[in-house]
């Protein structure tokens, strides 16, 4: 490892001829000098790759240039698999200069094929629910039946909950009585709205299959209300 003054020296050479930050060349110095590891291998062959990320080759290749088995390869080459999820995808979007929400997308996937996440599940451990529905009225009804808890409890009865924060008409976070936390985001659609639920924090695949299901009766029950 070379010393101090000559990491700053060789920092600011990379910096004239990459452009890159201060930080970003001396992290791309000191990766150089790490004895590289092996990447552990994919859970799946690769012409299983779109079934375990949930999303074909074309579409992929679409939004970001790259197949999936390109992107294994390359992200397999920076020594992704070592990294956090947050640190992928900050890979993704400055290296590649790949959009926030691909680069998330990408990541998932890659994480999925790597073995190093579950479909649903989070890198920590932990799992999500996903649902989403749409309903025949305006969103700020939608929103309102969510915010206005006298109507909340018509169709989601005896859940102690904790709204922690809310943009009217755009999202809403909430804090369930047992430590999990639902997301839901509102989307107009004209005379139309959607909301989109991810419950987060779940301890198990079952359980997240669990609240989806739940989840799905309980948005079935509010469009009866909704009319």
């Amino acid at each position: 490892m070379p010393k101090n003054k000559d990491v700053k020296r060789l920092t600011r050479s990379r910096m004239k001829k990459t452009g890159e930050s201060y930080t970003t060349a001396r992290l791309q110095l000191l990766e150089k000098k790490k004895p590289k590891k092996k990447a552990p291998p994919a859970v799946v062959p690769s012409e299983n790759y779109a079934r375990i990320t949930g999303m074909s080759d074309e579409a992929v290749k679409k939004k970001t240039g790259c197949v999936w088995e390109r992107w294994v390869k390359s992200l397999d080459h920076a020594q992704a698999f070592t990294m956090t999820h947050k640190e992928i995808a900050q890979h993704i979007h400055d290296k590649y200069d790949i959009s926030g929400w691909w680069a998330q997308m990408v990541t998932v996937g890659y994480e999925r094929i790597k073995g190093l996440r579950d479909v649903g599940q989070r890198r920590g451990g932990t799992y999500d629910a996903n649902k989403s529905k749409t309903f025949p009225v305006e969103v700020a009804r939608l929103y309102r039946a969510f915010s206005v808890a006298r109507t909340r409890s018509r169709w989601l009865p005896g859940v102690k909950l904790v709204v922690t924060s809310a943009t009217p008409s755009k999202s809403m976070r909430i804090k369930w009585d047992d430590g999990t936390a639902v997301e839901a985001n509102f989307t107009d659609k004209g005379q139309k709205s959607q909301v989109a639920l991810q419950h987060r924090k779940l301890p198990s695949k079952a359980e997240a299959e669990k609240r989806k299901a739940f989840w799905g009766d309980r948005l079935e029950a509010l469009k009866e209300i909704l009319g």
